[in-house]
C-alpha cells in the first residue's frame, strides 16, 4: 500500500513537473515572438535612419525641395515645445486627479471619474486631435502649438491620473494613519507623506504617458499642422517631428525619404528613453524597498 502511495505521490510530482516546463516553453516562445516585430522594427529604422543622421540633421533647416541636405532643426524644437505644453498641462492635473481618486474618490462621483479615464484610455488619438480642432482651432481661426499642446495633455490625463492613484493605494495605511496620529492635517499628510512614498512611481506612470504621446501625429495635424520655418510662438503653427517625419515619408523625393528615416530613428530613440527612465525608476523603486 505504501508503495502505490508512493509511487502515485511520484507519478503526480511528475506529471506536475511537465506540465510546469510545458507551460513555462509556451511563455516563452510567446515571449519570443513578441519581441520579433519590435527587433525587427528597430532593426530596419536604425539601417535606414543612421546613414542620414548627422550634425546638420540637429542644427540646420530643411533643404529646398530637390536639394541635398538639411535638417530638422525647427521639428526637434517643435516637438520639444508641443510635448512641454503638453506636460505643463497633463502633469499636474492628472496628479492631483490621481491623489482625489486615492484619498476621496471612494464615492459615486470617483467611480465616475475613475470610469471617464479608462475611457478616455481608449479613445483614439485622431478624435482628441478633432475635439480640440472644433474647440479651440476654429475658434481661434488658426493652428497653434498651445492646441497641439492641449490635444497631447488630454491623451495624457488618463495614464498620469490612474498610475497616480494606483501609486497612492499601494502606500500603506499605516503611514498615513501615523502622520494623523503626530497631529499632521491630511492635506500635509498627503503631500509629506503619502505623496513623496509614491513618488518614484508617478514619476514613473509620468515617463510612459511621455512616451506616448511624443510620436502621436494624428492630433498634431489638426492642432499644430507644421510649419516650413523655425518657430517658437506658441500661437502660431509649428513643426513637429511626428507630422514632419509624415510629410517627408509621401514626398517623391528621395533626399526627403531619407531624413524621414532620420527622424524616425530620433524619435524612436526619445521614446526608448523615456521608457527606459521609467524602468530604471521602477527599479529603483524596488532597491529602497
Amino acid at each position: 500500500m505504501r508503495m502505490a502511495a508512493w509511487r502515485s505521490v511520484d507519478l503526480t510530482f511528475r506529471s506536475r513537473q511537465w506540465a510546469d516546463r510545458l507551460v513555462r516553453g509556451f511563455c516563452l516562445v510567446a515571449t519570443v515572438l513578441a519581441l520579433i516585430p519590435l527587433v525587427l522594427v528597430m532593426y530596419w529604422v536604425a539601417e535606414k535612419g543612421l546613414s542620414s543622421l548627422s550634425w546638420a540633421f540637429f542644427t540646420e533647416m530643411p533643404a529646398p525641395v530637390g536639394e541635398t541636405g538639411g535638417g530638422m532643426k525647427h521639428a526637434l524644437m517643435g516637438t520639444l515645445m508641443v510635448v512641454g505644453i503638453a506636460c505643463a498641462i497633463g502633469i499636474p492635473i492628472g496628479v492631483l486627479a490621481g491623489i482625489y481618486l486615492s484619498e476621496f474618490g471612494d464615492n459615486r462621483f470617483g467611480r465616475v471619474v475613475r470610469f471617464s479615464a479608462d475611457v478616455m484610455a481608449g479613445v483614439p488619438s485622431i478624435a482628441v486631435g478633432i475635439f480640440v480642432y472644433t474647440l479651440i482651432v476654429l475658434r481661434q481661426r488658426h493652428f497653434s502649438a498651445l492646441a497641439g499642446g492641449i490635444a497631447l495633455a488630454i491623451l495624457m490625463l488618463p495614464t498620469v491620473m490612474r498610475t497616480t492613484e494606483e501609486m497612492l493605494r499601494l502606500v500603506p495605511s499605516a503611514l498615513r494613519e501615523a502622520a494623523l496620529a503626530l497631529g499632521a492635517p491630511r492635506r500635509r499628510a498627503i503631500v509629506r507623506v503619502v505623496l513623496r512614498t509614491a513618488a518614484s512611481g508617478i514619476v514613473t506612470g509620468v515617463m510612459l504617458a511621455i512616451a506616448r504621446v511624443a510620436g502621436e501625429t494624428a492630433p498634431l495635424l489638426f492642432t499644430a499642422l507644421g510649419n516650413s520655418y523655425y518657430s517658437t510662438d506658441i500661437d502660431k503653427p509649428i513643426a513637429t517631428m511626428p507630422v514632419q517625419i509624415y510629410t517627408y515619408a509621401i514626398m517623391p523625393y528621395d533626399n526627403l525619404n531619407q531624413q524621414a528615416w532620420a527622424a524616425a530613428l530620433v524619435l524612436v530613440f526619445l521614446v526608448t528613453i523615456f521608457s527606459l527612465t521609467a524602468r530604471m525608476v521602477v527599479a529603483r523603486r524596488g532597491g529602497m524597498r
